[in-house]
């Protein structure tokens, strides 16, 4: 899965990065330890008078279907699997029209090892890692999006009245990814971005991503439990442990 990660790049760097053509109305501070239910940005592609134009949009992270009664289920839809993403009903509209990129400096996982340090109870002391793209580039992340009307707001021209989630796309983790964790979220290669974000697109929106190719692109290391406590929130959360 996918339950923390850090993006801590500027707007105008997404924007450049991304080829993002409307830009985004808020500017999210960096955050090195994102959490569910954030806000984080995502690159959408929308229909604007009949043209297709790229946002840098702030979404919360947990995906509310356009169905749910309250936003409450956000917070346990963070992550979606890539194997029934296209039939599960809170996320198959999605998946056939509302695709995204959730950009990344790299995500955290924590990982036991078997024979590793038990805390005061006898449990096993989890380790975190960082992993990331080893060209240092951002990782998009397939994402979904959905965009839920709160009923609770009676005016729908309130920007209040609509609430923008995104959730990440995961897979089963391959090769070195695989030791730490069995799932991973997957990235969209570069020359895929244009087709995934397109809501027009008439293919298996499946055949745009390589799992292995995603494994492949990274590296981990570990670093401090400090990362374990959503306030801790800093690059200091990035630098790699030194062994001592």
């Amino acid at each position: 899965m996918c339950g923390r990660y850090a993006s801590s790049k500027e707007p105008a760097q997404l924007v450049e990065e991304f080829g993002v053509t409307e830009k985004p109305k808020v500017a999210l501070a960096p955050d090195y330890n994102v959490a569910p239910t954030k806000k984080v940005y995502a690159v959408l592609d929308r229909v604007r008078e009949g043209e297709l134009a790229r946002l840098l949009a702030d979404v919360n992270w947990g995906l509310v279907p356009s169905w749910a009664k309250d936003r409450s289920i956000g917070s346990r839809m963070i992550n979606a699997r890539l194997e029934s993403a296209a039939s599960k009903p809170s996320f198959r509209v999605a998946w056939a029209k509302r695709r995204a990129l959730l950009p990344a400096d790299g995500y955290y996982e924590w990982y036991s090892p078997p024979d590793g340090p038990t805390n005061a109870r006898g449990k096993p002391v989890k380790q975190p890692y960082f992993i990331h793209r080893a060209d240092g580039a951002s990782l998009a992340m397939a994402g979904l999006y959905e965009i839920w009307r709160d009923p609770a707001v009676p005016d729908p021209d309130d920007a209040g009245a609509w609430l923008w989630t995104a959730t990440v796309l995961t897979t089963s983790a391959t090769d070195q990814m695989g030791t730490i964790h069995d799932r991973m979220p997957i990235h969209v290669a570069r020359d895929h971005w244009a087709a995934w974000l397109d809501p027009g697109f008439d293919g298996d929106p499946g055949s745009l991503l390589d799992p292995a190719a995603t494994a492949r692109d990274l590296v981990a290391y570990p670093v401090s439990t400090l990362v374990n406590a959503v306030r801790n929130n800093g690059p200091e959360l990035l630098a790699p442990l030194v062994a001592g």
